[in-house]
């Protein structure tokens, strides 16, 4: 059962470019797995970013989660982010109409993985787990380092959110980069994405748990 949600305002970043959207990204589906009890927060090496019990959106690094829409760079799309409870599970909601009108095409909610200029170091861990529910459509998970100082250059896996809660494993090794050259550097992250992007879609993505894994 859902409960009043806590709206978090989109918050306005300055494009430099049109063209970071163009292209589509790959659909290399993550393996899932689907949950029939509560799972533990968490494995016992793995850093958690977020259970989203912070109903301000606050995640455990002590930074802010903001909505992000292709509206900053003259789209239409429409991005709501809200902390909720879906299911007896806390969670982050992401949901929009994505719209390609005016070279646009995308939504996310984007957290900074440190509150200093030091990038996070996750070179011991393997990859990203979510613990996720939707509308059976494609995601993406989008990672910026200071190799990505263009605005539409990125790091970038997908993932199918179904209608049940589902664990889903991306290693860092099925990051795509998008628009530059360089490998991942996973000792150099600087903010992750939960997108919706590429296509004209309604966006329903709830995430329950972020974390690295090893």
């Amino acid at each position: 059962m859902m409960q009043p949600r806590r709206r978090l305002a989109p918050a306005p970043i300055t494009p430099s470019r049109r063209t970071w959207l163009s292209g589509m990204v790959g659909l290399a589906v993550a393996g899932a797995l689907p949950l029939s009890g509560r799972p533990a927060a968490g494995e016992a090496n793995d850093m958690l970013i977020d259970d989203f019990n912070d109903p301000a959106l606050v995640s455990k690094l002590g930074t802010p989660w903001r909505g992000v829409s292709d509206r900053v760079m003259g789209g239409v799309s429409k991005v709501d982010v809200t902390q909720t409870r879906i299911d007896g599970r806390s969670c982050l909601h992401l949901r929009g109409d994505v719209r390609l009108e005016n070279n646009g095409g995308f939504i996310q909610a984007a957290l900074d993985l440190t509150t200093s200029d030091t990038p996070l170091d996750a070179s011991r861990f393997t990859g990203v787990r979510l613990l996720v529910r939707g509308n059976g459509e494609v995601y993406g998970v989008h990672l910026r380092t200071p190799n990505t100082y263009l605005p539409w250059q990125s790091y970038r896996a997908t993932f199918v959110a179904p209608p049940t809660w589902t664990s889903v494993a991306l290693p860092f090794d099925s990051f795509e980069p998008y628009r530059l050259n360089r490998p991942l550097d996973r000792a150099r992250l600087r903010r992750i994405g939960l997108v919706a992007i590429g296509r004209a879609f309604r966006a329903d993505l709830a995430v329950a748990e972020l974390a690295l894994y090893r």
